[in-house]
């Protein structure tokens, strides 16, 4: 099913507070509508969106590729994104990044074994004074933890996993 045929309402209220020949403005509100869901942007969401903004599929790529809070891939239900601009690289960002990935045993880029976290690399969240640090993106929103180390990501995993394991 198309996005047009899933939320036609939607879209149009979207498409409604941009002038006709600057509908393209639309795209991340989209793309947001999009990945809400299943928490990424497929690739026939990206050709929908791409026809309804008379924009190319490459063009819709482009953003999602830029933008740290949109994704073309399914992951875990929480993508914990860890900042290593030269700012938080400087504050130790990089070697906590390599702890944090061994004592899960992934790689950046990848989801644990349970399925829950997926670790990513990403650049400038706006916060080098407070490194290390990240933003937690799950169906809840975004949420920012800073100055933290290795055992304090563990305990908030912790009680992520503890949250997933009582709504069951």
């Amino acid at each position: 099913m198309s996005l047009a045929e899933k939320y036609p309402q939607e879209i149009e209220k979207i498409l409604a507070k941009y002038p006709p020949e600057h509908k393209r403005s639309a795209v991340m509100a989209l793309l947001y509508m999009a990945q809400r869901e299943e928490g990424y942007v497929s690739k026939a969401d990206k050709a929908d969106i791409a026809q309804i903004l008379d924009m190319t599929t490459t063009e819709i790529s482009a953003i999602v590729g830029f933008y740290s809070l949109y994704h073309d891939e399914k992951a875990g239900q929480y993508r914990i994104q860890v900042c290593t601009d030269i700012g938080c690289a400087l504050k130790g960002a990089d070697q906590y990044l390599a702890d944090l990935c061994e004592k899960l045993d992934v790689k950046p880029g990848e989801t644990t074994e349970d399925g829950l976290i997926t670790i990513e690399e990403v650049k400038c969240l706006a916060a080098c004074d407070k490194a290390p640090m990240f933003q937690v993106q799950s169906p809840k929103g975004i949420k920012y933890h800073e100055k933290m180390t290795v055992d304090t990501t563990m305990e908030l995993i912790e009680e992520l996993r503890k949250d997933v394991q009582e709504t069951k």
